[in-house]
């Protein structure tokens, strides 16, 4: 049978399992060519935002590829220090502007609060779901055909699906074999909540871990593509990133093997 290469959003669009990360990759000559290079060896999934300052980039690499716009799926984030209705309208069309495209396929809060907010971001509640009503706006507009958020907790998911219309179709979150949160993963499986892995190798932390490394060993696979595996196994989708032309092909060979039930539990273990 033939693994599936898509999620079904709780909106019926369809997403491709592992997305491309752009984090950390700098605009210009690098990030177009990381962009184009995954493109090239597969990728339809493309993950970038607004404060990663590589927008323009990361456009002209789709737009160069060659490949239809219906065939790549593309992501782009509201910064977390932006809140409010008119003003995620116009970051929106900013990154609309950056990124040369008619449309974006999903769309999300990059966080509940700015990143040197210390708190826990609940006081940010009312500007993020004066946010959302923006993003409700721009979805049935036809501008995103999907919305969701980014790094937030079950406590901001309740506030918002309780003062809005839409429930998030995604919560893109740091997850990895060392970082399972699993109140946040129970709370987004019980809403229909589709969890994106950002950093699903630790920032490429996790490659020397041991563990880890004998599991790769017994499969034949870099540590890389067990944790990648691992992640599509348990129903995630990851976004892998790298600058690397090689790395990010071996990153999308993932779909020729599987890990067994006793090895998925070992690699959560600590």
């Amino acid at each position: 049978m033939k693994e599936k290469r898509d999620y079904i959003l709780s909106n019926g669009v369809k997403i491709p399992v592992i997305g491309f990360g752009t984090w950390q990759i700098p605009d210009g000559e690098v990030a177009y060519n990381a962009v184009k290079a995954a493109l090239e060896v597969g990728y339809h999934h493309i993950d970038t935002a607004l404060a990663y300052q590589n927008e323009v980039s990361v456009g002209k690499a789709i737009k160069d590829s060659g490949i239809s716009r219906e065939e790549v799926f593309v992501t782009t984030k509201l910064p977390a220090q932006i809140k409010g209705y008119e003003e995620t309208l116009k970051a929106f069309e900013q990154s609309l502007t950056n990124l040369g495209l008619d449309y974006i396929d999903l769309y999300l809060i990059h966080a509940p609060k700015p990143w040197d907010v210390q708190t826990d971001g609940m006081e940010y509640m009312e500007q993020n779901i004066a946010s959302w009503k923006a993003f409700e706006k721009l979805y049935q507009e036809g501008k995103i055909k999907s919305i969701g958020v980014s790094n937030f907790q079950p406590r901001h998911l309740e506030v918002l699906i309780k003062n809005t219309t839409i429930v998030p179709m995604v919560n893109q979150i740091l997850l990895n074999p060392n970082v399972v949160p699993y109140e946040n993963i129970e709370y987004c499986n019980k809403h229909n909540i589709l969890i994106e892995a950002y950093s699903p190798l630790a920032t490429g932390r996790i490659l020397d871990d041991e563990r880890l490394a004998r599991v790769a060993e017994k499969y034949n696979r870099s540590v890389a593509q067990i944790c990648i595996r691992w992640s599509l196994q348990k129903g995630f989708l990851p976004l892998p990133k790298s600058k690397t032309p090689s790395r990010i092909k071996e990153n999308l060979e993932v779909f020729d093997f599987e890990i067994s039930q006793e090895d998925l539990l070992l690699i959560e273990k600590k």
